[in-house]
């Protein structure tokens, strides 16, 4: 028998001692009665941005889809992208999750990837590559001039803070608001999703996270910007 990651086994033994003991009584619930979550959140799988972290969700609490550079396909995309598809039907559909969050994040690899002049032409085993391509309408709004100054993107009220957000890459900071407004068009281009948020049953939202400063930005969409989360909801910061 290969030997398990000793991280691993150590954070489990944390888990079991700690977070399961207290929690028990809930992880026995939800294995009876099953999963009732009142949000999906799409976000990144990279480790730095774990969506259960960023909004300190319990168990049961957030249905999680994580892939690369938190992106969403169009509805029927020539058949491709049918994991992400099927999450997030499974999600809207079959558990009636009544809130859709596409979390983007500061510094994201796939991001950086998509844009390095250097990336190749696609072939058909590039799994990496068809996947960022996604992420291409997002970059050619930027490249138009859309959103690519991160002071008039990000919305800041104030200038000065306007490096929370501009991040080390102003145009890559651009590029990962921008896909998280082009996946929420995306989302859109779903009938079940479309039908649900004209009704009402669902709503829609953006977020891009900095993980340097933990800070989180939602999107604003009347104002086509993201906005401070501890600003529009009042919230308080202790550092």
């Amino acid at each position: 028998m290969t030997r398990f990651p000793q991280k691993l086994l150590d954070g489990y033994q944390g888990f079991l001692h700690s977070t399961y003991r207290k929690r028990s009584e809930r992880y026995r619930e939800l294995a009876a009665s099953g999963q009732r979550p009142e949000a999906m959140v799409i976000a990144c799988c990279d480790s730095r941005a774990a969506p259960e972290i960023v909004f300190d969700s319990g168990p049961g609490e957030i249905f999680v889809l994580r892939n690369v550079a938190n992106l969403v396909p169009p509805y029927n995309a020539e058949g491709r992208y049918r994991s992400s598809v099927a999450s997030i039907e499974f999600a809207v559909v079959s558990l009636g999750v009544r809130h859709v969050v596409v979390m983007g994040h500061g510094r994201c690899g796939g991001v950086a990837a998509a844009l390095d002049d250097r990336r190749q032409s696609l072939d058909d085993g590039d799994a990496i590559g068809h996947w960022i391509s996604l992420l291409d309408p997002a970059i050619e709004r930027v490249a138009g001039g859309e959103g690519y100054d991160p002071v008039r993107h990000v919305h800041v009220d104030h200038p000065e803070d306007a490096h929370v957000c501009s991040g080390h890459d102003p145009r890559q900071t651009a590029v990962e608001c921008m896909s998280v407004r082009n996946s929420l068009a995306n989302l859109r281009t779903f009938p079940y999703i479309s039908e649900r948020e004209a009704d009402g049953r669902l709503t829609l939202h953006g977020a891009w996270f900095d993980i340097s400063e933990g800070m989180l930005w939602i999107y604003d969409e009347e104002a086509e910007g993201f906005v401070p989360a501890i600003e529009t909801h009042g919230m308080s910061v202790q550092k």
